[in-house]
């Protein structure tokens, strides 16, 4: 799940871009500068816009190559690129990078298995394919770009192949590098890279965001969803479009229930995300879970979560004083691997909806 990555669709064919004007000034510095670092580390939270601005970065670069520069290379451009990454959607370059049709810029991203499903990891063939690209010469006599989405996903063999196309970095190669959790990368791969650290957007930041793509959600409704999404402006529009508000009164009133848990309650909602298709749903049920418990384990912990959303505190505090800290961290953890794992091997969403509900009444029961 990524992102204002894949707010509005793929991060590859979205045009708009919120809150990072700051690493945009960057990056447009580097290349007036010609100080282009040959690889970006491009770090911060799931979903606020890493591989967005990796494409928009990548795009810019592709439709203003140095030899093009004062050339007029594509006619309608001007003699010196703008200063800005924005390039609009009905630019021959947006369009090839949307359609992955563009010969200069390179994708490298779990595969699949030989069952067609999605690998749990980027394995070394990916890797090994970048080389090949990189081997070859620009079509546009400009740069060859890679983006790697995310390194987070390397196996061991795929991140040690990596780290040697960054020791020996090719020719007009440029790589940027997406990082949930820059942390597990290689600290050999980080010390070869520039990094850009992107900030989660502020509440403000997500209210704007939503209102500008047409929710009708109220004030009250936006300022709740700004605080469950974290910062992410993708995760902002989801909860907003998929119903993410009202999944997430449901779910605090079944903890508000707590340690009573009303069977018709948690099979009729096990049935939603259990049906054909609730996928998109059963992520958010997850994520709001998954969030919910966090907060517990902070507040049973002895802390303030960074957020905690009004109508919850009380609920909150009751739960994390009934069991204490290790309960719910233990369950929080068990909740989020099971998660991830339904997504990637396909479980029976109804089933795992089912024991997370339960797990949550056993939690809190004496």
């Amino acid at each position: 799940m990524t992102d204002q990555d894949d707010a509005l669709g793929e991060p590859r064919a979205t045009a708009e871009l919120m809150g990072h004007e700051a690493a945009e000034e960057t990056l447009l510095e580097a290349v007036a500068a010609d100080r282009l670092h040959h690889a970006w580390l491009i770090t911060g939270p799931k979903g606020i816009g890493k591989a967005t601005l990796a494409y928009r970065f990548a795009r810019h670069l592709l439709a203003y190559p140095p030899a093009a520069r004062g050339a007029g290379l594509f006619g309608d451009l001007p003699s010196a690129p703008p200063h800005s990454l924005y390039l609009p959607p009905d630019h021959p370059v947006f369009r090839q990078v949307a359609a992955e049709a563009h010969p200069d810029l390179m994708t490298v991203k779990r595969g699949l298995t030989d069952e067609g499903r999605l690998r749990g990891e980027i394995v070394i063939e990916e890797v090994r394919a970048l080389v090949e690209f990189f081997a070859k010469t620009s079509g546009a006599g400009g740069w060859r770009i890679a983006i790697v989405d995310s390194v987070d996903e390397l196996n061991r063999n795929a991140a040690n192949a990596l780290l040697k196309v960054l020791e020996e970095p090719p020719a007009r190669a440029i790589l940027l590098l997406v990082s949930h959790a820059p942390g597990r990368v290689l600290a050999t791969i980080r010390s070869r890279c520039r990094r850009l650290p992107l900030r989660p957007l502020s509440t403000g930041e997500i209210d704007l965001f939503l209102a500008a793509h047409g929710s009708d959600i109220d004030d009250h409704g936006r300022q709740v969803i700004a605080a469950l999404a974290d910062g992410s402006p993708g995760t902002a529009l989801r909860l907003a479009r998929d119903g993410g508000l009202d999944l997430y009164h449901r779910l605090i009133s079944v903890l508000t229930g707590l340690p009573t848990l009303d069977a018709k309650t948690a099979l009729g909602l096990a049935d939603e995300l259990g049906g054909r298709g609730a996928e998109d749903k059963f992520r958010l049920f997850g994520f709001l879970l998954g969030g919910i418990l966090g907060r517990v384990a902070c507040v049973a912990g002895g802390g303030l979560p960074g957020l905690i959303v009004p109508g919850e505190e009380e609920t909150l505090r009751r739960l994390a004083a009934e069991c204490g800290l290790d309960p719910w961290a233990e369950l929080w953890e068990k909740s989020t691997a099971l998660i991830e794992r339904a997504d990637a091997i396909k479980l029976d969403r109804r089933q795992v909806a089912v024991a997370l509900l339960y797990d949550l009444a056993r939690t809190v029961r004496p």
